[in-house]
């Protein structure tokens, strides 16, 4: 796979809201967009904000980059009328505060959550969403949330808006770019990732930096405006750039912590 860009995501208009999808704790929904395809919409509009739209997006193609099975994400536009006729006043506030640019994942139907009781992981597999956590220091890969769908017998994986959460304080990103991430030891598959050294070797050199700029550059300008901040887009999206470059020149750091943690398990 060629590496030196980004690929850029489709844009969708969605045409009609099928319902909302509560086990989400920012009140995701199943809809239709213009394509005729169905899409799980992560709305602006929702806790998070932009930030958690931002994090599913760069974790999200990350991973793909990666070769890990990721749903095909979309950007999900809404417009002004959207949500006007919902009966529900929590969802029709929700939707009316996300017109504009949204996150759409395509909707995999049929697919079952995974469950670590049932299914083992191949251990480079395993090692290979290990390393893409820790690399993203992603909170929300659990036991009690696995954030991982088995469909056609294949592993795939969602909701990657709990990555990057330096981003949320906005304070010492440097700090947090060669952090060990001691989150890590809660891992679902940490205990079947026998390859991580590996496979930080092999994911390193499929990341290089024209890769992460233009990811990065992808961010849309709406999901940027935030308030309390002085920086405009652009030193925003660097930011974003440096902190993946400099956590992915300091992997042996998180590496080591996932190691140290999987033999307290095993």
């Amino acid at each position: 796979m060629d590496t030196s860009a980004a690929s850029a995501l489709r844009t969708v208009t969605v045409n009609r809201y099928i319902m909302p999808l509560r086990e989400g704790g920012s009140l995701p929904a199943l809809a239709d967009a213009n394509d005729g395809f169905k899409y799980v919409i992560k709305f602006k509009g929702a806790g998070h904000g932009t930030k958690a739209l931002i994090a599913e997006f760069l974790g999200g193609e990350i991973a793909r980059t990666l070769g890990l099975k990721v749903p095909e994400l979309v950007f999900a536009e809404l417009d002004e009328a959207f949500g006007r006729t919902e009966g529900d006043e929590e969802i029709q506030d929700l939707l009316q505060g996300s017109k504009g640019l949204n996150l759409g994942m395509h909707f995999l139907s049929g697919a079952i959550t995974y469950d670590p009781a049932v299914t083992e992981v191949d251990g480079m597999l395993a090692s290979q969403i290990v390393w893409l956590d820790a690399f993203l220091t992603n909170v929300d890969r659990t036991a009690k949330n696995t954030n991982m769908l088995i469909w056609h017998k294949e592993l795939w994986l969602i909701d990657h808006g709990a990555t990057l959460f330096f981003h949320h304080s906005w304070d010492n990103w440097e700090k947090h770019a060669v952090s060990t991430f001691s989150y890590i030891k809660e891992h679902v598959l940490l205990r079947f990732s026998n390859e991580l050294e590996a496979v930080d070797a092999e994911f390193k050199s499929k990341m290089p930096a024209a890769f992460l700029r233009s990811l990065v550059n992808q961010i849309p300008e709406e999901w940027l405006q935030w308030e309390g901040i002085e920086l405009s887009s652009d030193e925003i999206r660097d930011v974003y750039f440096q902190f993946l470059t400099r956590r992915l020149e300091h992997s042996s750091i998180f590496i080591q912590e996932a190691i140290h943690a999987r033999a307290a398990r095993i």
